[in-house]
């Protein structure tokens, strides 16, 4: 799926990835030539502009929302024109996100998503968090509508394996129920179900993939079905929840500076001792601390 991409902005994460589409099968079909690295914040000014003017001059379907019980709609987003030259904006209806993301020279540059909540899922207290897996259903284009990506049938992702755009966008959709019928079949109610508009810089930057062109601010409807707590080290600590520095970016704290984010690590202090071994080691349902520090043994090279 074009959704899955190295993050640049942790360059020293290594994850497989996998291009769904056959145009991108291969960087042998790519014979463009490279494209000259811009500037993070210049390049957010254009895109943004870009983005206030279309979220100005387009809508989308709000009349019919929220769902009728039992039914399901697609997002479709127009121009505002002609018949339709009364409907509301898009820039009066979404909200607005800061999401910094750091150049390779260490430079941090703030980074504004914008995303629009057409109905939130019915189970708040389950909304996906930054690096937790969901199952969703999705369609991506083109400030100019070209589609360039979508999954009718829902999918899982892995959320630590997104562009920036959409994974901290899609922590803002709660997800909502299911039945399961007798024959197997499993209907899903009450989900969340939104769009993501995001700058270039959240989404592939300079990288060409496919229908999107370099430096292109994209656009995904999204609707958000159940998702999961992810630990990806299988350490017994959620993956959200390793993060010392408490920002939320788990991504970002390496405790034992080792390269590897603590999430990722099977040890996190660097002691020689496995996370799993040292979280809870006399079974009382209580993170340890040895030496009494404030700092859990499984963070604490000296415990």
């Amino acid at each position: 799926s074009f959704l899955v991409g190295l993050q640049r902005e942790y360059p020293k994460l290594l994850l497989r990835v996998q291009v769904s589409l056959s145009s991108c099968d291969s960087d042998d079909n790519n014979t463009s030539e490279p494209v000259a690295l811009r500037d993070f914040s210049e390049q957010f000014l254009v895109d943004d502009a870009l983005l206030v003017d279309y979220l100005s001059t387009h809508f989308y379907n709000y009349e019919d929302f929220p769902r009728t019980e039992g039914t399901e709609v697609t997002i479709s987003i127009d121009t505002i024109s002609g018949d339709n030259a009364d409907k509301t904006p898009l820039f009066e209806q979404v909200q607005q996100l800061s999401v910094p993301i750091t150049d390779a020279n260490g430079v941090e540059t703030n980074h504004t998503l914008y995303y629009l909540v057409a109905q939130q899922g019915s189970e708040l207290d389950k909304k996906p968090s930054i690096v937790d897996s969901t199952y969703v259903s999705y369609r991506g284009q083109l400030l100019t509508g070209t589609m360039f990506d979508q999954s009718i049938t829902p999918v899982w992702f892995d959320n630590l394996t997104l562009v920036s755009g959409f994974r901290y966008g899609i922590q803002n959709f709660a997800p909502g129920t299911f039945s399961q019928d007798v024959d197997g079949t499993i209907s899903f109610q009450d989900y969340g179900q939104g769009i993501l508009f995001m700058p270039s810089g959240l989404g592939y930057f300079s990288s060409a993939r496919g229908n999107i062109p370099e430096y292109s601010p994209i656009v995904f409807t999204v609707s958000v079905y159940t998702s999961n707590m992810a630990d990806h080290d299988n350490d017994g600590v959620f993956s959200i929840d390793e993060d010392p520095d408490g920002d939320g970016d788990p991504l970002n704290d390496d405790t034992d500076d080792d390269g590897t984010p603590n999430l990722l690590d099977f040890d996190d202090d660097g002691d020689g001792i496995l996370t799993s071994r040292e979280l809870d080691v006399d079974n009382d349902g209580v993170i340890d601390d040895t030496d009494n520090d404030g700092i859990p043994d499984y963070l604490d090279a000296d415990s």
